[in-house]
């Protein structure tokens, strides 16, 4: 063991050193469940679509503490630009660097050495203690957390509480928990022309000119106020293409698409009735092929929130704020079966960068944070 006086940071090392780039798990899960099984955990693979996915649990009776993750990580990039090899977790002057680090490598690690240490001081604790993790989470996300959540549902199981081990932290170990995330709904919108030569417009339809109002419409809109929770919905285009390439043709169709990240204001199904209203003002041949990845979810302050938030102020001394900025996570798929949900981690500056890190003297704490939110929650 490299760092024998700090298992949670020897662990994470070993997870590091893995090269699980999604959907890839690299054996992460069953070095996890090795450190379970001891525990008295039940640890049940749910793999689908070649992605690999652990449910573990320890008891039987509610209340349901569960700790959420993910073993894959994004590539790496060049390994020259990286100052040490990404998948060599090297710890140089106390910052420990290599891919999944942050995002979220020692939160997986942590959530073990918290437990291990929960459940040899409580081996009677009440309820149950749950971990749920998966290789998918990186990617297009359809075979990782949300079928654990399927299998969960179709046999009545269901969490009263979930953390899970996303980087939150913005500029110090604590300063942020997400409550919450922003639903995402993309279209893809397909606007038809009729292709032609440029010096003949008359005989033509240009898609572009005629989508182009409508567009400026859309981008105009306040979709909502937001609320105390989240801010307004925004709506962006993220691509758009037509044409043949030459010069002098007109094209015979637009392409593009865009997204919105909305709360709990507007639904999905309102935001899809608004947009079709503006195109269909504006007189538009088109169609649309919508894509929700994410409802949003919100957990308020409760026991979840007041536990982690109590847990962080002892054991960081930081008062921390409650958040649902950010993109998605599979949060929103855990939301389903559990009543509160929150993400709590590592600081996040350089995730998904090169030379990937943590500070190394956040590691240990992280693990304290999560064992006191266990005896607060799950303490006989």
């Amino acid at each position: 063991m490299p760092f024998p006086d700090n298992p949670t940071l020897a662990l994470a090392c070993e997870l590091i050193a893995r090269p699980s780039v999604t959907p890839a798990d690299a054996g992460c899960l069953e070095l996890i469940a090795a450190r379970l099984a001891p525990l008295g955990f039940v640890c049940e693979r749910i793999d689908t679509g070649g992605v690999s996915n652990l449910w573990a649990r320890r008891g039987s009776a509610a209340p349901v503490l569960c700790f959420a993750g993910h073993t894959d990580v994004v590539p790496p990039g060049p390994a020259e630009a990286w100052r040490t090899p990404p998948y060599e977790p090297t710890l140089c002057d106390g910052v420990l660097y290599g891919r999944g680090a942050a995002d979220m490598k020692s939160s997986l690690a942590a959530f073990v050495t918290a437990i291990e240490r929960f459940v040899a001081a409580c081996p009677d604790h009440a309820g149950s203690i749950a971990l749920l993790l998966t290789s998918d989470e990186e990617g297009i996300a359809t075979h990782g957390t949300v079928k654990v959540v399927e299998a969960l549902a179709a046999r009545g199981e269901r969490l009263d509480y979930c953390v899970v081990g996303e980087p939150t932290s913005v500029k110090t170990l604590g300063d942020m928990i997400k409550n919450g995330r922003r639903g995402s709904l993309s279209g893809t919108l397909r606007v038809k022309g009729l292709q032609g030569h440029v010096a003949y417009p008359h005989l033509a339809r240009n898609p572009i000119h005629a989508v182009a109002p409508a567009l400026a419409e859309l981008a105009a809109i306040r979709w909502d106020e937001g609320n105390e929770f989240f801010p307004p919905t925004t709506w962006q285009v993220s691509n758009i293409h037509a044409g043949t390439g030459a010069n002098n043709v007109i094209p015979g169709e637009c392409e593009l698409m865009f997204n919105f990240r909305f709360g709990s204001v507007s639904s999905a199904d309102e935001l899809k009735a608004r947009t079709c209203a503006v195109l269909d003002r504006h007189g538009l041949d088109y169609a649309i092929d919508w894509h929700l990845s994410g409802k949003p979810f919100i957990t308020g302050r409760g026991r979840l929130v007041g536990a982690l938030s109590a847990a962080i102020r002892e054991t960081l001394g930081v008062d921390t704020e409650l958040s649902t900025t950010g993109g998605t996570s599979d949060g929103r798929f855990i939301a389903d079966i559990c009543a509160e949900v929150v993400e709590f981690g590592p600081v996040n500056a350089s995730i998904h960068k090169v030379n990937e890190c943590i500070e190394a003297a956040a590691v240990e704490p992280l693990s304290v944070v999560y064992e006191r939110t266990l005896r607060v929650l799950l303490a006989p």
